[in-house]
């Protein structure tokens, strides 16, 4: 609300749309392409996962997490800032989690299930979730619904090269103000708002920004973010 953002609708949380996300992994599974995993995080280290449960038939227990078989595939796709992107889904990526073994949904799973509910058309996020993306169109296919455009923006990066992030204790922006943030923000995505807009209306900034947007002025690689803190 203080930088003159508003949302669309009620706020719906996942919580509240489990029911949705077992149906669409029971027609999943009716098609024999869900199996259930007792793999650790210890057993799987960071390497691309081996099929080691694909063909064991455990039985979907508690503890367990529940694995997509992939096919032998390359997804191909074209980010409107990226560029071209594709990945092989058996060997870069292998059978992916839709349901984790602490009984929740993966997010995988339950972003793919809520975005075409919402009739989501465009998907903007930053670019570390652009690996994800071909897991995610398969998903849409298998499913039977619609993939949207993606748009991955660059990363805003620290001193020491980190994702800012709460995780690693990096400065809330609450004391700056709104417009001056805006406008930060429009510069670090390659737009060039004028030196004036900093002392506007947070609605001012929103609204020149929506009149020169420049898709092609984005910047593809992450970098480091600069605010000018007041003194």
């Amino acid at each position: 609300e203080r930088l003159g953002l508003e949302w669309d609708g009620a706020i719906v949380y996942q919580s509240e749309r489990i029911g949705a996300y077992r149906a669409a992994l029971a027609v999943l599974a009716e098609r024999g392409l869900v199996y259930a995993c007792a793999c650790t995080r210890r057993d799987l280290g960071s390497a691309p996962y081996a099929g080691t449960c694909r063909d064991r038939a455990l039985a979907w227990t508690a503890g367990r997490a529940l694995r997509l078989r992939v096919p032998d595939e390359e997804i191909e796709f074209v980010d409107r800032l990226q560029g071209p992107f594709r990945q092989r889904l058996d060997t870069e990526c292998g059978d992916f989690v839709l349901w984790r073994a602490d009984g929740d949904p993966a997010y995988h799973l339950a972003v793919i299930v809520d975005d075409a509910w919402q009739g989501i058309s465009d998907v903007v996020r930053g670019a570390d979730l652009l690996d994800s993306t071909p897991r995610q169109i398969h998903l849409q296919r298998v499913l039977g619904v619609s993939t949207p455009r993606y748009a991955h923006l660059p990363i805003a990066l620290d001193a020491a090269g980190r994702k800012l992030s709460k995780q690693t204790a990096d400065t809330r922006v609450d004391d700056l103000p709104a417009a001056a943030l805006l406008v930060a923000a429009l510069e670090f995505l390659g737009q060039q708002p004028p030196p004036a807009l900093r002392a506007a209306l947070p609605a001012d900034v929103l609204a020149w920004a929506c009149a020169h947007w420049r898709p092609a002025s984005v910047p593809r690689a992450s970098r480091r973010a600069l605010l000018e803190r007041p003194a």
